[in-house]
């Protein structure tokens, strides 16, 4: 067969029609198109109609030279837009942060990524500036990494950048969880796959969530005797949540990161 591909080779040299391809018949299309078809070798070897659309590579029908002719360009996506504002006040609800698309992918290149993120968040101010928001029961949490993007300032303006309270941390005992913590993939809730049943976790108290009279966090279960069970809710994924009993109160967590969090 590589013989006789040779001298095809050959002979194409003496009837330069015989090589027609994508190039020659100025053709590149995406997805599939039946009309996108130039006469010439195909990539197997077989003379006759082959295709220079995107979908030539499934049925094994491109012309030789569609590699050169039409290559692959993946898909090109900018830089994440800030983060938005909460959606609602007082209330657990979403931001969200978005990117567009640079080059659209062409002749089968990589397909673009996710173009939005959502995340959970809850906002301690009203539009009016009123305090509110930590009453909530159950506990919201969410994952530590949250703590790193958070700013004082952005979610309560009774803090100010002098404040310094080091806050606290509540271990609690995982009791039960729903499936649906596990089943959630998305890149900003993924951090629910690692809550586990019968695990010790840790929850960060910081500044906007803890109040700013009571030095409190909504949920932290201090006031429980360690037997009283105790209902949290993951942000971001409502249908993620499940109850834990209090273990101790300490200065500063030591949980492993997957098993870390803090109150929202």
């Amino acid at each position: 067969m590589r013989t006789l591909w040779m001298v095809l080779c050959a002979l194409a040299r003496l009837w330069p029609g015989a090589l027609a391809g994508c190039a020659e018949a100025g053709r590149c299309c995406p997805g599939r198109d039946p009309a996108c078809f130039a006469r010439g070798w195909r990539l197997d070897r077989v003379y006759g109609t082959c295709f220079c659309d995107q979908a030539c590579r499934l049925t094994g029908d491109c012309c030789f030279d569609y590699d050169r002719a039409c290559p692959a360009r993946p898909c090109f996506v900018g830089e994440w837009s800030p983060w938005s504002g909460c959606a609602g006040q007082c209330k657990p609800t979403t931001r969200v942060r978005r990117r567009s698309v640079q080059q659209e992918p062409l002749n089968g290149g990589a397909p673009c990524p996710p173009l939005e993120e959502r995340a959970g968040c809850l906002e301690y101010t009203s539009s009016q500036g009123r305090d509110c928001g930590h009453s909530f029961v159950p506990a919201f949490i969410t994952s530590s990494a949250f703590n790193k993007k958070r700013t004082i300032q952005a979610a309560s303006p009774q803090w100010s950048t002098q404040t310094e309270d080091a806050g606290y941390c509540m271990e609690f005992k995982t009791e039960s969880l729903t499936p649906h913590c596990a089943l959630d993939n998305r890149p900003l809730t993924r951090w629910t796959q690692y809550l586990r049943e019968g695990y010790t976790v840790c929850v960060d108290c910081q500044p906007p969530a803890m109040n700013s009279v009571s030095l409190r966090c909504s949920g932290d279960g201090q006031d429980s005797d360690g037997n009283q069970t105790l209902r949290w809710q993951a942000i971001g994924n409502p249908r993620c949540q499940g109850t834990w009993k209090k273990v101790r109160r300490v200065d500063q967590c030591s949980c492993p990161e997957v098993h870390r969090f803090i109150f929202i």
